[in-house]
């Protein structure tokens, strides 16, 4: 048997950014991703802390050590600049080796989104 687990999680950072009249997704700091295992193209879900939205997008990579985290096109309606949100991807292991599998998870400073 497969099951879903948490690959990777960026807990709470600041959204900077909401385009909506780009085409779609996120744009996350690439310092970010790499600490965090997410790729580009990378299916992630949402977690808006400040409103309880939640949706699913797909990560286009930002400028290293930006702090940039800016959802775009119609993600764009479900957030707004200043909201605090969090990250989540999920991998599909299986059962034996889910229960031995640690995520990366990353908590950078709310304030910069930086990881220091």
């Amino acid at each position: 048997m497969q099951i879903q687990v948490v690959k990777s999680k960026i807990h709470r950072v600041t959204v900077t950014g909401a385009d909506l009249n780009y085409i779609g997704s996120i744009t996350i700091d690439e310092a970010l991703m790499d600490a965090a295992n997410i790729i580009e193209g990378e299916k992630v879900s949402i977690v808006n802390i400040n409103n309880g939205e939640r949706l699913e997008t797909y990560v286009i990579k930002g400028n290293r050590g930006s702090g940039e985290i800016t959802l775009n096109g119609p993600a764009a309606r479900k957030v707004q600049k200043g909201d605090i949100i969090i990250i989540i991807s999920y991998g599909i292991l299986e059962f034996e080796e889910a229960k031995k599998f640690k995520p990366s998870i990353v908590f950078p400073n709310e304030k910069d989104n930086s990881l220091t």
